[in-house]
């Protein structure tokens, strides 16, 4: 009798221990299939807000472009150019899928826009007289910070308001997507800028 029971006692355990393995993953990747592969790395660094930085693999990180026009009623019209990132609709869960989550857009360093969606109209209110910068910036869901190589995700564009109403400056003019991560010397296409190693537009 014991001899019969202890091969399969043995291979019992062997199947329990398979089925255990199989349901273990990294701590990153997504139980329910919407993220198959981990999403990147916590850092310790955070933004202005306090949310941690998600390191990703540059290969096939989130990327954005940004480009502001002035409309006919005295705001600004804001159209984010993404890749390899969708926007999650409105209450999605709050974890970190891989390429998706919100941007967030900043008008001088400050929060004015939360956005899922490509485009977005800017108040003229937001935008007093003088040059500013716009920014977009990638997020997951669960608030961490699109970065690679410890740099943002995210693209500005400098702005001039005048006290007629807006008026673009020749690179707002230009369509030019300026200042992305600091690791893309990418050419973009459809701008004439191009960020050279300390992210600003040649």
């Amino acid at each position: 009798m014991s001899c019969t029971r202890g091969p399969v006692a043995v291979l019992a355990v062997c199947v329990l221990l398979v089925a255990g393995s199989a349901g273990c993953g990294s701590g990153d990747a997504q139980g329910n299939g919407a993220s198959p592969t981990p999403v990147g790395s916590l850092l310790e660094d955070r933004d202005k807000e306090g949310r941690p930085y998600r390191d990703v693999a540059q290969r096939k990180a989130p990327d954005v472009g940004i480009e502001v026009q002035p409309d006919a009623a005295g705001g600004w019209v804001v159209r984010l150019t993404v890749r390899n990132f969708r926007f999650s609709p409105p209450g999605a869960a709050a974890r970190a899928v891989a390429g998706q989550g919100l941007a967030q857009l900043y008008v001088d360093g400050r929060l004015v826009a939360r956005l899922r969606a490509p485009e977005h109209r800017l108040a003229g209110r937001l935008v007093p007289r003088g040059t500013h910068q716009v920014t977009a910036r990638l997020y997951a869901d669960d608030g961490t910070v699109w970065v690679v190589d410890g740099e943002p995700v995210e693209s500005t564009a400098d702005i001039t308001a005048s006290e007629s109403g807006p008026e673009p400056t020749p690179s707002a003019d230009a369509r030019q997507q300026a200042r992305t991560h600091a690791t893309d010397n990418r050419h973009r296409t459809g701008g004439r800028g191009s960020p050279d190693r300390a992210g600003r537009a040649s």
